[in-house]
């Protein structure tokens, strides 16, 4: 099994991520197992800020990285909160005080319209000059209540209009497979078959 480090600490991605790569034969380590320390996320898109955290992470543990950057984008804000999903309300990161901002943002706002945006980078060591990137998008709506028990962030606000339920009451093993997570792996995938 081939070992590969996730930079991210986040115990929602690591289980997303694990049953996601599960088929490609990695044991995936989070990056806090090897001490490695978060990334700096300076920069206004998704793909720089991936990037950036898998060559932090394989400079640091001398394995190959696969990073994500994702967040939530509603129409109606411009992008926001975007890059800032995870801190949108400030430090300390909280999905609780996240999505009560989100919802008093969206106030008075018909357009309710939002979708969750992954981009997913893979380096083989911290100067791959060719990494590997997968981009996946989700669409739904923000509601106003939150809804479910699983997912994480904003998944209790996320509803999905193809299925009538929130990203926090789709089962995991749908949620891999439609998120914009698993569509960003797919891609991912499809470009790690063809270079092998």
């Amino acid at each position: 099994m081939k070992k590969i480090v996730l930079a991210s600490s986040n115990p929602g991605k690591l289980r997303e991520f694990a049953a996601l790569l599960a088929p490609f034969d990695f044991e995936v380590l989070p990056q806090s197992a090897l001490g490695v320390t978060d990334a700096e996320e300076p920069h206004l898109t998704f793909i720089e800020n991936a990037l950036a955290k898998a060559r932090h992470a394989a400079a640091a543990s001398g394995l190959p990285a696969l990073a994500d950057d994702s967040g939530l984008c509603a129409r109606a804000l411009d992008g926001a909160p975007g890059v800032h999903s995870a801190r949108y309300a400030g430090e300390p990161r909280s999905d609780e005080r996240n999505n009560q901002k989100l919802v008093a943002a969206l106030a008075g706002h018909a357009d309710r319209r939002a979708f969750y945006y992954c981009a997913l980078v893979l380096v083989m060591h911290a100067n791959d000059p060719h990494p590997l990137i997968g981009e996946g998008e989700w669409h739904g709506e923000i509601i106003d209540a939150p809804r479910g028990g699983g997912g994480f962030g904003y998944d209790p606000y996320f509803l999905l209009p193809e299925f009538g339920i929130t990203a926090a009451e789709l089962a995991p093993d749908i949620k891999n497979r439609v998120s914009h997570r698993g569509s960003a792996m797919a891609a991912l995938a499809e470009k790690l078959r063809a270079r092998h």
